[in-house]
C-alpha cells in the first residue's frame, strides 16, 4: 500500500519535511517512490509547496495520506479538488470551485494576519504607556526627594 507522508530532513531543532509517496512498509526517512512537495514549519507562517497534479494522481491511485499530510492537502485545497473529481465534476467546474475557495481562504488568512498585527501593535502601545507611567512615578519621587532637603535647609 502506498502512503503520502512526511520525510524528515534538516538538522537538529530545525526540521524540514518532504511530502513523499512511499511504500507503507518502508521506514520514515527511507526509500520513497516520488516527491510531491515540501513543508517547512520553521517559517512564520509555515511554508507549504505541493505539486497539485502529483498529489491528485496519487490520491486517485488509492494512496492514503497520513493525518498531517491530509491536513496539509486540505489547507492547500487538493482534497477539495479530489472530492469534486470523485463526484464527477468537470475540470472547469473543479477549477472554478477551487478558485472561489482560494479567494475566500486568502481573505480569511489576510484578516487573521491583520488581527494579529493589530493585537501586537495594541500590546506594544499598552506596554509603552505602562513604561511612561513608571517613569513619571520615578521622576516624581526624585523631584520630591530633591525638594525635601531644600525645605529642611530653609527653615
Amino acid at each position: 500500500m502506498v502512503k503520502l507522508r512526511l520525510r524528515r530532513d534538516g538538522r537538529s531543532h530545525r526540521p524540514f519535511y518532504h511530502v513523499v509517496a512511499a511504500d507503507a512498509r518502508s521506514p520514515r526517512d527511507g526509500r520513497f517512490i516520488e516527491k510531491i512537495g515540501y513543508y517547512n514549519p520553521m517559517q512564520d507562517p509555515a511554508e507549504v509547496v505541493l505539486d497539485h497534479e502529483l498529489a491528485l494522481k496519487w490520491l486517485k491511485q488509492g494512496a492514503q495520506p497520513t493525518e498531517t499530510v491530509k491536513s496539509l492537502l486540505s489547507k492547500e485545497g487538493i482534497l477539495l479538488k479530489y472530492h469534486l473529481s470523485k463526484k464527477g465534476k468537470t475540470s472547469e467546474e473543479i477549477e472554478k470551485a477551487f478558485q472561489d475557495w482560494k479567494t475566500q481562504n486568502d481573505a480569511k488568512k489576510e484578516s487573521a494576519l491583520k488581527q494579529i498585527h493589530e493585537a501586537k501593535l495594541k500590546a506594544k502601545a499598552e506596554l509603552l504607556e505602562k513604561e511612561k507611567e513608571k517613569r513619571a512615578k520615578i521622576e516624581a519621587r526624585i523631584q520630591s526627594k530633591k525638594s525635601a532637603p531644600a525645605e529642611n535647609t530653609e527653615s
